[in-house]
């Protein structure tokens, strides 16, 4: 058998977990009387960081607040996190991983995570639409000074709201 090359590019996930799970129901009990349909803004961010030579973790947080009035019906947070192994990657290439790759992974999870709280909190489910992460990334691009810097190993994108 022949030695597999040192400088090929890896890439692989090593772990998926829920890092942070909250929910808020302040106006309980009387929230459950509302009859009037919720208003619901869903806040999505994600970053990545080293946490040892080629490995990163990502994290993925999604903020759900539902209104109905002015009352906060719920209010659901989940940080879905992975770990990630990618190595010999040049930096644009790697910048791109963790911007767009990493956070497609993750968020089917925490789509799930999202729907099975609100569920099991007594509301009807909330189902994510689908996120374009390339789209997030690409934007996020245009916003940083055209300066010839290495671009960042962290990754942080821009709040959106649905």
């Amino acid at each position: 058998m022949s030695e597999p090359q040192n400088n090929q590019p890896v890439f692989s996930i090593e772990k998926v977990y829920v890092k942070d799970l909250s929910l808020e129901i302040p106006n309980a009990p009387q929230v459950f009387l509302e009859r009037e349909a919720p208003n619901v803004d869903i806040q999505l961010h994600h970053n990545s960081s080293g946490v040892e030579d080629g490995v990163f973790e990502t994290v993925l947080t999604v903020t759900v607040t539902a209104k109905a009035a002015d009352k906060t019906m719920f209010l659901v947070e989940v940080s879905q996190a992975g770990i990630f192994v990618a190595r010999n990657i040049p930096a644009q290439e790697l910048e791109q991983v963790l911007g767009i790759a990493c956070p497609n992974i993750l968020f089917p999870y925490v789509r799930e995570v999202i729907s099975d709280t609100v569920v099991r909190a007594g509301f009807p489910p909330v189902i994510l639409s689908p996120v374009n992460f390339e789209a997030i990334y690409q934007s996020a691009r245009q916003q940083q000074p055209a300066a010839g810097s290495e671009p960042p190993v962290q990754i942080i994108t821009p709040t959106i709201s649905h």
